[in-house]
């Protein structure tokens, strides 16, 4: 029997017909991520809702050595979810229960499918939220946060996912149930969150997290400052740093994602600055007052020529819009845009924009230049037409440039998008052979056979050809 009909005869044993895609068509609404560049077509998409049939369906797929993609609303950007020809696409979309909001002890439990915006909203009546916020928060989902260790524009005062991540509850590619974390302050063994936040779904299928809540700050204000050069607001972002201040958020855009964010939203951009800082800063109202006025004046020093404070709420959160916007907008602009995800030293972002400007002169591409500038996380986006080959493999290479001039610089290739498909072959540039071993072995201590997402992640032979032979199949030979 076909591996496609023996699949499709064992899932139909506890899958309703609604659960299993087979039908080419149907499927294409998961043949890629945020990341069209990358498209697939699975043998299978699975959307199971309970943990016991995921669990069902790992134990079929280990035993017949099939490859399993976890999946979660789709919007990486890395092409972590890209479906493999040869094996299953596990969505996980079905699964979004909060199960617990604890006040008194600051913690949420959700399922995987949980969006992460969907946690502030619960834990907003007890005066809590959610801290990691990454632009796409809307619709991104837990899970997929854990899998890439997403951020958002105030990691730099309240850290990643990773930081914010207390347990996770997750099936191993042969269905076994683990603990890893918990709520308590410290827990008995090694400690494997880490390793498991921003594993990208090579390690197991996330099932359960618990995440920490913080206190909703008493005050917020942010601060708009344009820029008459690029070079001036870089500098500034070393200047706030270096002062002591570490604001809540702090934000940067140039002149071309200013202009489209402020034509898509109208939150009152300086649109003539040739750069822009959006600087949050929270705490009680003294606090607030003393380190705003601290922050305007150390923008006016490093040459600011329009300062803009929020009003009032309402106001802070159109000026954020405005930032968390940007990838729409931008993609007003031109047919496709190609989203890179460097992180570079802070001292540096004015160098790298200037050498980002160059190589995009290069290539002949527009760059819109939009990021976290306050952890030197940077989002170069790429404008093109994916109806031009030449342009696609120009936005590609252009990328890949990026990407080795963070690691040029001190940096490295990804700050919270992860590697996927699109990173690999920048990996040896930020990693000895030595070190790409070492993180196959752990992958192999979790996935002796690599059925779990292969092919994303590590870039190494044995593991393609491992790979390639679950390709084949087990009937194959």
């Amino acid at each position: 029997m076909p591996l496609r009909d023996e699949l499709d005869r064992r899932f139909r044993e506890f899958l309703d017909a609604e659960s299993l895609i087979a039908d080419p068509e149907s499927q294409r609404p998961f043949e890629c991520d945020g990341l069209p560049l990358h498209r697939e077509l699975p043998l299978l998409v699975a959307l199971p809702d309970t943990i016991d049939q995921v669990r069902r369906i790992l134990q079929i797929c280990d035993e017949l050595r099939v490859p399993v993609v976890p999946r979660g609303a789709g919007t990486g950007l890395c092409a972590g979810a890209t479906p493999l020809r040869d094996g299953v696409l596990l969505g996980l979309a079905k699964f979004t229960r909060i199960l617990e909001i604890d006040p008194l002890a600051r913690i949420a439990r959700v399922q995987p499918g949980v969006t992460n915006l969907a946690i502030s909203e619960a834990a907003a009546e007890y005066g809590l939220y959610y801290a990691p916020d990454p632009s796409s928060q809307i619709a991104c989902t837990i899970g997929g946060n854990v899998a890439e260790n997403s951020g958002g524009v105030h990691c730099l005062k309240y850290g990643l996912t990773t930081h914010n991540v207390l347990g996770v509850e997750l099936l191993t590619v042969s269905g076994e149930s683990m603990s890893i974390g918990g709520a308590a302050l410290d827990c008995p063994g090694l400690d494997l969150m880490a390793l498991l936040t921003g594993s990208e779904g090579l390690l197991g299928v996330v099932m359960e997290v618990t995440v920490k809540l913080l206190p909703v700050p008493e005050t917020v204000r942010v601060l708009v400052a344009g820029f008459p050069t690029v070079d001036q607001a870089g500098d500034c972002v070393s200047r706030i740093i270096a002062a002591g201040i570490i604001p809540a958020g702090l934000e940067m855009m140039d002149r071309l994602a200013i202009r489209a964010a402020e034509d898509y939203v109208h939150a009152g951009y300086p649109v003539d600055a040739e750069a822009m800082l959006l600087c949050e800063v929270d705490g009680t109202a003294d606090e607030v007052d003393a380190t705003a006025e601290r922050v305007e004046q150390l923008m006016r020093a490093m040459g600011a020529d329009s300062i803009a404070v929020s009003r009032d709420e309402a106001h802070r959160l159109l000026l954020w819009q405005g930032r968390k916007s940007a990838f729409p907008a931008v993609g007003r602009l031109a047919p496709d845009y190609y989203c890179m995800d460097g992180t570079i030293p802070r001292h540096r972002v004015s160098e790298v924009l200037r050498e980002i400007a160059r190589l995009a002169d290069e290539a002949g591409l527009q760059v819109a230049n939009v990021f976290h500038a306050g952890d030197g996380n940077l989002h170069p986006l790429i404008l093109y037409d994916s109806s031009h080959p030449d342009q696609v493999a120009a936005a590609e290479h252009l990328g890949a440039q990026i990407l080795e001039l963070s690691v040029a610089v001190g940096g490295c290739i990804t700050g919270e998008h992860g590697v996927g498909l699109e990173k690999l072959a920048q990996m040896p540039a930020q990693f000895s052979a030595a070190e790409l071993r070492q993180f196959e072995r752990i992958k192999e201590a979790f996935d002796p056979g690599l059925a779990l997402n292969p092919g994303k992640g590590i870039p190494l032979l044995k593991h393609c050809q491992e790979y390639r032979s679950l390709e084949r199949g087990p009937s194959d030979g």
